[in-house]
């Protein structure tokens, strides 16, 4: 696939913070971990690659403002771009030495996703997707899985963990859905979530209490697969609002109206 000269600068900061991970991975038993908050850490390696993607997005795009995870908000001369990026979404498994974590970069021009990159270093796996240009994993075109039926379908979940999101209010959206579906799957990293989405691995997606961060390059990813993407109550709050809601037109849909109908006993 032709890249554009954006996302070739994605793509080499993606690559580059990515063998920094990979590096760390390999040695996390030795990583110095601080806590951050309940269940939530982050670690030499997190910053390290946020380092590291911050300087060679600036270096390539001098003018451009940042939203990131550690850093927060960083105002840039240009207001019309913003980089969002996750340097280490997955921080959980990647403590605990599981490999399903990734990089997260998205390009916002003028309220619009208009490039994505989240990169799974572990696995050497590259999504990347510019708006109007199509999804590709490693330059293979994506697509969203093409079923029809919830009870044919695989879906994805974010799990509250401690101190994070509403547990009884998951529970009851849980139930609803495992009364629907062929299986139920919980990766530990949103951004991951949606590019297997977009790969059609899994058919939808749901998941509450996120930050943009955590969903934006995965946004664009499904919508250029030929996928759906919307909040929980089917409008497009997704970055300030926190919930997000994907998959084909039809499971998308349904998905969504599973979530809001009332618990029956069974």
């Amino acid at each position: 696939m032709a890249r554009s000269a954006i996302l070739n600068v994605m793509v080499q900061a993606a690559m580059k913070a990515g063998r920094s991970l990979a590096r760390d991975f390999g040695e996390v038993q030795n990583l110095q971990v601080s806590l951050k908050g309940p269940g939530d850490y982050v670690s030499q390696a997190d910053r390290k690659a946020e380092d590291i993607l911050f300087a060679e997005l600036s270096k390539a795009r001098a003018g451009y403002g940042f939203l990131m995870e550690e850093r927060g908000v960083v105002a840039g001369e240009d207001d019309q771009h913003r980089w969002i990026v996750d340097p280490l979404d997955g921080t959980t498994n990647f403590l605990h030495g599981i490999p399903v974590f990734s990089i997260s970069i998205a390009l916002e021009r003028q309220g619009q996703i208009v490039a994505a990159v989240v990169y799974n270093p572990a696995m050497d796996e590259l999504y990347t997707a510019e708006r109007g240009g199509g999804a590709f994993l490693n330059d293979r075109r994506l697509r969203v899985s093409g079923r029809t039926k919830l009870s044919d379908a695989v879906i994805g979940c974010g799990a509250p963990h401690l101190g994070r999101g509403h547990h009884g209010n998951f529970l009851l959206e849980l139930r609803n859905v495992m009364g629907e579906v062929a299986g139920i799957r919980r990766l530990g990293s949103a951004a991951l979530d949606l590019a297997y989405v977009a790969a059609g691995r899994m058919d939808g997606f749901w998941e509450t209490a996120l930050s943009p961060w955590d969903v934006a390059a995965g946004i664009l990813l499904v919508r250029e697969a030929g996928g759906f993407v919307s909040d929980d109550k089917g409008g497009q709050d997704m970055l300030d609002g926190g919930s997000i809601v994907v998959g084909n037109e039809t499971i998308h849909r349904a998905l969504l109206k599973t979530l809001k109908k009332p618990v029956t006993p069974r």
